[in-house]
């Protein structure tokens, strides 16, 4: 059972449901926009997302294949074969963790600093746009406030 509401789909109300489906609306025209501006840098759409995890991890969080893959919910050799191709482009560098010499630990090279500060900009301003409808869908489902609340 959700915290926000039972499981049972009839308790849904029309609203509801036109809520849900303006939140996915808006969330799938964000991604759109996010690989359309990622495939005009010269990047593939998921090399922008693996430049974007590795530069927003948690504090603490070790920058290691598998963290990645879970946080872009990639499997374990999708996410080596990603590396790999960003390596290759100069875009990312592998290092041996100081505290365990087995663990392989990212890094964002320069170019691939510069490429990810160019699409954040652009992707900061795109959500000053649709973050509001995000944002109001979510209200009709009674979620904005626990969302403002959790931040």
């Amino acid at each position: 059972m959700s915290r926000y509401n039972s499981p049972d789909p009839t308790d849904l109300s029309l609203d509801e449901y036109r809520a849900l489906a303006a939140f996915r609306y808006h969330l799938r025209r964000f991604l759109h926009f996010s690989e359309r501006m990622a495939r005009a840098a010269g990047l593939e759409p998921q090399q922008h997302q693996l430049l974007l995890a590795i530069r927003g991890l948690p504090e603490g969080t070790p920058p290691t294949i598998g963290v990645l893959a879970e946080r872009m919910q990639l499997r374990h050799h999708s996410t080596v074969e990603l590396v790999s191709r960003a390596v290759e482009r100069g875009l990312v560098r592998r290092s041996r963790s100081e505290a365990d010499r087995r663990e392989v630990h990212l890094a964002i090279t320069d170019l691939g600093e510069e490429a990810l500060r160019e699409l954040s900009k652009v992707h900061r301003q795109e959500l000053g746009t649709l973050g509001p409808e995000l944002i109001r869908a979510l209200e009709a489902l009674g979620l904005g406030k626990a969302v403002n609340e959790e931040s």
